[in-house]
């Protein structure tokens, strides 16, 4: 399996390279030549699979240049019940209305990212290990990206970690996670600005060739793929769980702000995957509802981002999203570059005369939920099942309620345990004990490590030249 860039400047590359390089050197991401296609036979066999097995399945279909014993190796030392405390890993329940919830909260971190991160974490050094390189990690986290990745990567030989979240604008506990770390290739970094702010200074970073090559620089943003291909796993695994067999199609709603997650459901449907409708959630900062709704892209600056009681979504420019527009501009490198020459001069762009290919070829819809919207949720689901949702799984639920067609059955992406909001969850339902695992007890008292900067990436540079040895 090769590996192109979403810019068509960079020669094709192998999964390991990938893996490790986070931007293309042109600029673009990086995507498998083709998807690989299911068929119902196959589809058939994996159903009764374990998720150890299934992520193998799908896996070596991407990561070729990884011997298959290897592979099955990481695969297995990284989907088990310690990490997950479940041995079906992601697990789907179903409310009283008949929404489902996949669960990708089990991990070490409660929420979805960990499912791919720790993957990840094991895949880098194993690479690392076999190249006899080192990486330098720089990442941007609006809340939970930044915990999965450090909790994944802690104590890792051949990484440093230098992580960046929005100063004060992510959850006490959220903060505490990834600012008690002490292990040494931990650097928690908190910006004066959002995360747009962040993530721009990540790819400042990344697009410097001379210093991302002097120090190595790779990322575990879900501009990544090896995330989004881990991810793709459990859209097949929540689609075995909702049906019994494959001529059944399920929607999966996905709340979302830089378009990773709902992408691995994208490929997913694109690969074979029975999935009739992609319903992309989002919060007030409803960019890609827009897109979705209108044909326009059009990203805010920072100071236009709300901040939101989802904050894992308070997010206007979506990174992913350049792999599904390649993919919709028929894989035009030339095209995708002019578009986002306008996405970054903030002009954004107007694909209305195709709003009927993403709606109908790839089964995108979308809609929007406000604060007052998630609280209402919260609430409903509490006293309807007593089941408890995070912020941002609220928000998935409230838009599939929303526009959930008569027999549709909508799979909702869970994004975080409710334990990471305390205070929009009494916000919805008073005064209640939030049920958090043993690990996370009394998190918050920790003493914590962190540097707080003005929002230049100079900054951020010094910081790695400083404790990073160059090549």
């Amino acid at each position: 399996m090769q590996y192109l860039s979403t810019r068509g400047k960079t020669a094709p590359m192998q999964f390991s390279d990938v893996l490790l390089m986070g931007l293309a050197p042109d600029g673009g991401l990086m995507l498998p030549e083709s998807y690989p296609q299911i068929d119902d036979a196959t589809l058939n066999k994996w159903r009764s699979l374990s998720y150890a097995d299934l992520a193998f399945e799908i896996m070596q279909r991407f990561a070729t240049d990884i011997p298959k014993a290897d592979l099955k190796d990481i695969i297995d030392r990284t989907y088990t019940v310690q990490a997950f405390g479940k041995a079906d890993i992601t697990p789907v329940r179903t409310l009283k209305d008949g929404i489902k919830i996949l669960e990708l909260s089990n991990g070490p971190t409660l929420a979805f990212k960990d499912v791919a991160m720790q993957f990840l974490g094991n895949a880098f050094e194993y690479v690392l290990k076999q190249k006899g390189e080192r990486l330098t990690i720089i990442g941007a986290t609006s809340g939970d990206t930044g915990s999965a990745a450090e909790y994944a990567l802690r104590g890792k030989e051949n990484i440093e970690v230098f992580m960046m979240s929005p100063h004060g604008k992510m959850s006490e506990f959220q903060r505490a996670q990834m600012y008690s770390l002490m292990d040494k290739n931990i650097h928690n970094i908190a910006i004066e600005g959002m995360f747009d702010d962040c993530q721009d200074i990540v790819k400042a970073l990344q697009q410097d060739a001379e210093f991302k090559a002097k120090y190595s620089l790779g990322t575990v943003n879900s501009i990544n793929w090896g995330r989004i291909l881990a991810q793709i796993v459990y859209y097949f695994k929540g689609y075995f769980a909702s049906t019994e067999n494959n001529s059944q199609k399920v929607s999966f709603c996905v709340p979302s702000g830089n378009f990773g997650n709902v992408c691995a459901g994208h490929i997913a449907r694109e690969m074979g995957l029975p999935i009739d409708r992609l319903i992309v959630a989002t919060n007030e900062n409803d960019v890609l509802n827009d897109f979705f709704q209108t044909g326009k892209y059009t990203p805010r600056t920072a100071d236009k981002t709300y901040v939101t009681s989802s904050p894992s979504m308070d997010i206007s420019k979506a990174s992913n999203f350049e792999r599904f527009i390649f993919l919709l501009t028929e894989k035009n490198g030339e095209k995708l570059s002019e578009l986002w020459t306008d996405v970054n001069s903030g002009k954004g762009f107007d694909l209305a005369d195709l709003l009927g290919d993403v709606q109908q070829k790839y089964g995108f819809t979308s809609g929007k939920s406000t604060h007052a919207d998630r609280l209402a949720t919260i609430k409903a689901v509490y006293e309807s099942d007593n089941d408890l949702l995070d912020p941002h799984t609220a928000d998935g639920v409230k838009v599939a309620r929303d526009v959930r067609k008569d027999g549709e059955v909508i799979v909702c992406a869970e994004t975080a345990l409710p334990a990471k909001f305390a205070e929009t969850i009494t916000e919805a339902v008073g005064q209640i004990t939030i049920p958090r695992p043993a690990h996370t007890q009394n998190i918050e008292s920790l003493e914590q490590k962190v540097v707080v900067f003005a929002n230049d990436a100079k900054l951020v540079r010094g910081l790695i030249e400083q404790n990073v040895e160059a090549k």
